[in-house]
């Protein structure tokens, strides 16, 4: 059971969480916070939040404006999305996705997330990686969550510099700096047309 916060913690704290993860029920959360269902809810209100069906359906809406990739070709699930601007992923890590002989992630995956959500984030039909600048800060861990943030940092006719920093826990585990270059609509050979 989790220590008792005063209100004005717990509200915070509330705020805080649901900006990491908005798909948690208000019945995970009152047992995060060690209060009762009611109280989550009271809270909410007071707060201002919607309910979690509420914020799955504005997440599905924040999807579908992603314009230069399938929602499917997104690593990680989508937590909000200002295109030309900002991008937040979050990626629960999973056995599949460690070493056999360890519980580490091999960066591909997290290389994967954020490379996604660099490219999600512009605001074009079609949106290519030119180049990355990657640090892995440290290893992640199967079963930690990652949260992935991208912001546009500048844009020079079609080229994009998008930087990502990845965190678990609020801890940084990995920055990428990402130019994405925004194509004109190809013909099937990759010819540009006029």
């Amino acid at each position: 059971m989790a220590r008792r916060l005063s209100k004005e913690l717990r509200q915070k704290e509330l705020l805080r969480e649901l900006e990491m993860d908005p798909l948690q029920t208000d019945e995970a959360l009152a047992q995060r916070f060690g209060v009762s269902v009611q109280t989550i809810r009271l809270d909410r209100l007071e707060l201002g939040l919607p309910e979690m069906r509420e914020r799955a359906r504005d997440l599905a809406e924040q999807a579908q404006q992603i314009r230069s990739m399938l929602i499917s070709d997104l690593i990680g699930e989508l937590e909000h999305l200002e295109l030309g601007k900002s991008a937040r992923s979050a990626l629960t890590t999973e056995p599949s996705m460690g070493f056999a002989r360890n519980t580490i992630v091999r960066g591909h995956y997290i290389f994967a997330q954020a490379n996604s959500l660099a490219v999600a984030v512009v605001d074009a039909e079609t949106a290519l990686t030119a180049s990355a600048r990657l640090r892995f800060v440290r290893s992640v861990r199967v079963g930690e969550r990652i949260v992935a943030e991208a912001n546009v940092v500048s844009q020079k006719g079609n080229k994009h510099l998008v930087r990502v920093v990845s965190r678990v826990r609020g801890e940084t585990v990995f920055t990428g700096t990402f130019i994405i270059v925004a194509r004109a609509e190809s013909d099937p050979t990759g010819r540009e047309r006029a």
